[in-house]
């Protein structure tokens, strides 16, 4: 069983170097075409990884200046047969062209599905911060484990 998380863990941090090295390819290469992502910015939901994904990463990636990490630090993870499911808090920092400076946490869910050929890919994704319930409708941004 350590070697399935492991496995599982792996194509997690490999999106994570990916991300920092700003590889859009390679952040979306481990997702199942199927994919459905609840992420940070709108919609509320995405359908499907491949080159429309991609090209949305690449936007994003072109308002950091050098890199960006995202992180998924002490991840829980849960397999059953050929579903996985892996949750934790994510740690987002870098720098942002227009000067703003990134340092963040978010909730993030992970869910993996391994294909015939024996291969992890992602099925679902979820990433989300707390709504402060002050009636501003501001997402906690700022919290910190």
């Amino acid at each position: 069983m350590a070697d399935v998380v492991e496995e599982i863990l792996g194509v997690l941090r490999e999106q994570e170097k990916a991300t920092a090295s700003g590889d859009a390819a390679s952040v979306v290469a481990p997702m199942a075409t199927d994919i459905v992502t609840y992420d940070l910015p709108p919609p509320l939901e995405y359908h499907g990884a491949g080159e429309p994904a991609a090209d949305g990463l690449r936007a994003w990636f072109a308002t950091w200046r050098g890199p960006v990490t995202v992180e998924l630090r002490d991840p829980t993870v849960m397999v059953d047969g050929n579903l996985a499911v892996v949750f934790g808090l994510s740690h987002m920092r870098g720098q942002k062209k227009d000067g703003g400076s990134i340092d963040t946490w978010n909730r993030r869910t992970v869910v993996l599905r391994r294909n015939g050929g024996g291969d992890w890919r992602i099925v679902h994704e979820h990433s989300s911060y707390p709504l402060r319930m002050d009636g501003s409708g501001k997402a906690a941004t700022d919290l910190k484990p």
